[in-house]
């Protein structure tokens, strides 16, 4: 029974923690700027004060999971490692050739992504495969073991191993894993069937690519956490939260660090569902606006959208994730003049060092958190509950010069920050509903982030979204899901063969695969098979197209009968979702899937403090705040401790906290309701 449980979320300026005491439900939590030279040292200081803070020994956490950035900046800010590739002799050039693609239509300049592994770090060894696994050439093994001297040579760390083929026989790289592991023990692997066993070869050599990129990076920066907590004297294992919305051990995330991409975010839409399911509101948008970056994610009946195929600096990842869409748009965003004279913000950020002009830490270009603090929408005096102090005349100088450079004054520049950066955060929620088919004026907005709460209400009013949630602690949601998150593995294997009972036997085959893969999984991860559940998928197609649809598979049982549900479940849906349906078409069996799932205790709700006296009673003081329609009106300031379950209040107001602030704008009311959230309709 776990009973001290950590959750640590590593944004690109603050690192939140939260510690639960299952046995009592009380929560302690601890916020500080993120240490970019080494996230783990920032993590380290804060598991340290929180347990100080808490007056709980270190020994008692037996729970930590963390999620983190570290891969996506790593990718993003091509600091991954240098990395070499084996693949099939002919086939050097599938990561530069890609798919013929071009990202702008109409920008003859537009910079090619630079490929995980450039072409002279490829080395290309005879040995074929058929495309049902069949051997067409022999591995040429000598030729794999002189590709040793050739990648020492090069410099590089980690090798992708990329046949062609092997998704439908891995024989051929796990021999040529096998050859390099014996003679090179340091070096990092990644096999093409054991990252991504499916078909396609552009994307499972560029998810295999990145992945081995990624192995070093991830592996030294978790070593260094693990060991760090161990000094500490926290037992527990660390765990590390997954895109998939599950946490795994280490060394699974080091052997695929992939399936991190959005692995802090992801903490923040598991929390959001949950709060969803207590307060009965199962169709919801996120909105989890940080320092760094806004991500958004549609939740329907209560149930977060997943994908399976992402964009990573210019080239696809096949990974299970939850749907989460991010952008360059947060608190730290910098503003800045094109060479046209426009006004832009983002996607480059101040981060945690040196932040926004207001920290005082040598920044000098207006972001989104300066213009807030010179709107006065944001407190000028302290941040973070005032462990932060913060600058407010530097803000003000720094849209100064911004201004100046467009004929503006320091507040019609900051006005002008807030009303882009909206736009741009309206653009990701549209992404996420709008293009997806859905409606998001039939959702609440759940806003969340230390900058959430400071522009939900006026995107909701433009979106037409009529409502809008903020959690207790919205800048630690993120974190706080992290509690909640229970440990799922995703498994996958191609099986290209028509929905007919002939293709039956390479089904089961299949299926047994996956089940070892499975099991393989639980046993790695120390979990007791009866304490799992399974979700089983298949992918169907009509032949001949190039795209699938996901249906469930029930209990991975593969019969005749099940394959005519299946085939008439798919007409339904295709119809559904495209508009048309071709029943005398035949059906073509693409993927099998595997999701195996071990749920965690759940999190222990926080409890909302009932507070006596009322809502006026929560108003620390007034200051002038811009708002949209009106410019600059004399508001109250309200203390959120000071609110209660029951208190209503009408706008215009701001909600501070020590982990965000909420903006109010005039002609919308708030109720807080029995979880202690801030419940705010919004006014057309």
């Amino acid at each position: 029974m776990v009973d001290i449980a950590i959750g640590v979320d590593t944004g690109g300026t603050f690192t939140d923690l939260v510690l639960l005491d299952r046995r009592s439900g009380h929560r302690a939590v601890h916020k500080l700027p993120t240490t970019p030279d080494d996230p783990a040292r920032g993590i380290l200081d804060g598991t340290q004060a929180l347990l100080k803070s808490a007056g709980i020994a270190a020994g008692a956490v037996d729970f930590f999971v963390h999620g983190t950035t570290l891969a996506t900046n790593a990718i993003l800010q091509r600091r991954a490692a240098k990395t070499g590739m084996l693949t099939t002799l002919g086939f050097r050039d599938i990561l530069e050739i890609g798919r013929q693609r071009r990202p702008s239509f109409y920008n003859l300049s537009a910079p090619k992504p630079v490929p995980p592994v450039t072409r002279d770090c490829i080395v290309e060894v005879a040995g074929r495969l058929d495309e049902r696994g069949g051997v067409v050439t022999p591995l040429d093994e000598d030729a794999v073991r002189a590709s040793v001297h050739a990648f020492r040579a090069m410099g590089v760390t980690s090798v992708a191993v990329c046949f062609l083929h092997a998704y439908a026989n891995p024989a051929h790289e796990d021999r040529a894993r096998d050859i390099l592991r014996a003679d090179w023990p340091q070096l990092y692997i990644s096999t093409s069937a054991e990252v991504l066993r499916e078909f396609r070869e552009f994307e499972r050599f560029a998810s295999t690519a990145m992945n081995a990129s990624l192995q070093p990076v991830l592996d030294r920066y978790l070593k260094r956490l693990a060991q760090g907590l161990a000094r500490l004297g926290i037992a527990a294992a660390p765990l590390v939260m997954q895109s998939n919305g599950g946490a795994v051990s280490l060394p699974t995330v080091c052997a695929a660090p992939i399936h991190t991409f959005f692995s802090g975010p992801a903490g923040g839409v598991v929390a959001a569902a949950a709060l969803g399911r207590e307060i009965g509101v199962p169709d919801m948008i996120t909105f989890d606006m940080g320092g760094t970056s806004t991500d958004v994610s549609l939740i329907r009946g209560g149930a977060p959208a997943k994908r399976g195929l992402r964009e990573m600096a210019g080239f696809p990842i096949r990974v299970p994730s939850l749907d989460i869409h991010t952008i360059g748009a947060g608190g730290g965003s910098i503003a800045w003049i094109d060479p046209g004279g426009l006004l832009k913000v983002g996607p480059r950020s101040a981060g945690a060092d040196p932040g926004p002009a207001l920290y005082g830490k040598g920044g000098r270009d207006a972001t989104v958190t300066d213009a807030n603090v010179v709107l006065g929408r944001l407190s000028g005096g302290a941040l973070v509950g005032g462990a932060m102090t913060v600058f407010p005349e530097l803000a003000t100088a720094a849209l100064t010069r911004l201004g100046a450079a467009i004929g503006l004054d320091a507040p019609a520049a900051a006005a002008g920050i807030v009303e882009i950066v909206n736009v741009n955060m309206m653009g990701a929620i549209r992404t996420v509903s709008v293009e997806r088919g859905e409606d998001p004026r039939t959702c609440a907005l759940v806003a969340f982030g230390g900058a959430g709460p400071l522009h939900a209400v006026e995107i909701a009013r433009e979106l037409g979204i009529a409502r809008v949630i903020v959690p207790l602690r919205p800048g630690l949601l993120s974190a706080s899901g992290l509690l909640d998150a229970g440990r799922r593995g995703d498994f996958s294997v191609t099986r290209l063969a028509l929905a007919k009972p002939e293709s039956l036997a390479s089904l089961r085959d299949g299926v047994d695969i996956l089940n070892a893969r499975g099991r393989a999984w639980m046993r790695a991860e120390a979990l007791d098979e009866g304490g799992v559940s399974r979700e089983w998928g298949i992918d169907l197609r009509y032949l001949g197209q190039a795209f699938e649809l996901t249906l469930p598979l029930d209990g991975g049982a593969v019969d005749a009968a099940g394959l005519d549900r299946l085939t008439a479940l798919f007409h339904r849906r295709h119809e559904n979702l495209n508009g048309y349906a071709m029943p005398d078409h035949p059906l073509e069996i693409v993927t099998l899937r595997l999701g195996v799932i071990a749920k965690s205790p759940a999190a222990i709700a926080e409890t909302a403090v009932t507070i006596d006296t009322p809502a006026a009673g929560a108003i620390v003081s007034r200051r002038p705040v811009w708002f949209r329609d009106g410019g600059f009106v004399d508001t109250p300031i309200l203390d959120r401790a000071r609110l209660g379950p029951g208190h209503r209040l009408e706008g215009p107001a701001v909600i501070e906290q020590s982990d965000a602030t909420t903006v109010v704008p005039p002609g919308a009311s708030v109720e807080i309701d029995a979880a202690g959230c801030l419940n705010i309709a919004v006014a057309p």
